[in-house]
């Protein structure tokens, strides 16, 4: 059993609130009953559930893209301060589709969008592997290799973080794997894996070291490969890729 707001939600292009409110004003029925409260349950495999006469259908159909992000580019709709957005180099088809998680001003490459609030709901929240190229700038030390592999707890992580964000604590697990490909006094390079994708969080990262990151670039994001898609570019998923994504997302409604 399923709160219908939530259902709705799941199974449509509302969000919850927008749910909240078609139900509360009288727009939907449940197996031809007018229902006016949110949090009435509903049995997805048994119950009708209709929005102004149009039924709400559990068979998910859903578009993935993968967008090739450069650098300079914000992941939001529109910003105050006239800075270019994804949405002023995506094709007109997705200017409506949802980013995957954000990737910051500086960053470039792999960001996933849907036209699925739900997908992009549960692929947000879950702890997929994120795999990033890192440069930053002085070498790798010990003590960064030994916060990659056992994590680390900072009571203070502003730097590295945006001068206007909150934040102030974080924790940061360990990572899935690392890789350092150059080690140099001036500069080095890695590629690692990690399972969240907090608010700047490589930033705050490297920068807890003082280590500034100088270039980061995502590669892949839950299995999904960014391989050789130009700049600024889209692709759809293949095949398998969808296949994998509808059942990872299964598994994880499973545990709600």
């Amino acid at each position: 059993m399923t709160r219908l707001n939530k259902f709705i939600s799941h199974h449509s292009t509302y969000s919850r609130r927008e749910a909240d409110r078609a139900i509360q004003d009288g727009y939907v029925r449940i197996n031809g009953e007018i229902v006016t409260n949110p949090a009435t349950q509903v049995d997805e495999k048994n119950d009708e559930v209709y929005i102004s006469g149009k039924k709400v259908s559990t068979v998910e159909k859903m578009t993935v893209i993968v967008y090739n992000k450069p650098r300079g580019e914000l992941v939001t709709k529109k910003d105050p301060q006239g800075r270019r957005t994804i949405y002023d180099t995506l094709e007109k088809p997705y200017k409506h589709f949802i980013p995957v998680g954000r990737l910051d001003y500086a960053t470039e490459g792999l960001l996933l969008l849907t036209d699925s609030p739900r997908v992009a709901s549960v692929l947000m929240h879950s702890a997929l592997e994120r795999v990033y190229k890192v440069k930053i700038k002085g070498p790798v030390t010990e003590a960064m290799e030994e916060a990659m592999r056992e994590g680390m707890h900072l009571e203070d992580a502003s730097a590295g973080g945006h001068g206007k964000s909150d934040i102030e604590a974080m924790t940061f697990a360990p990572f899935y794997a690392f890789q350092v490909q150059k080690n140099r006094h001036d500069y080095s390079i890695l590629k690692i894996a990690i399972g969240e994708g907090k608010n700047r969080e490589i930033r705050r990262f490297f920068a807890h070291f003082g280590a500034e990151v100088a270039d980061l670039k995502r590669l892949s994001y839950g299995g999904v490969e960014l391989n050789n898609l130009p700049t600024g570019k889209t692709r759809f998923l293949s095949r398998s890729e969808y296949a994998s994504l509808r059942d990872f997302i299964k598994e994880e409604e499973k545990k709600q």
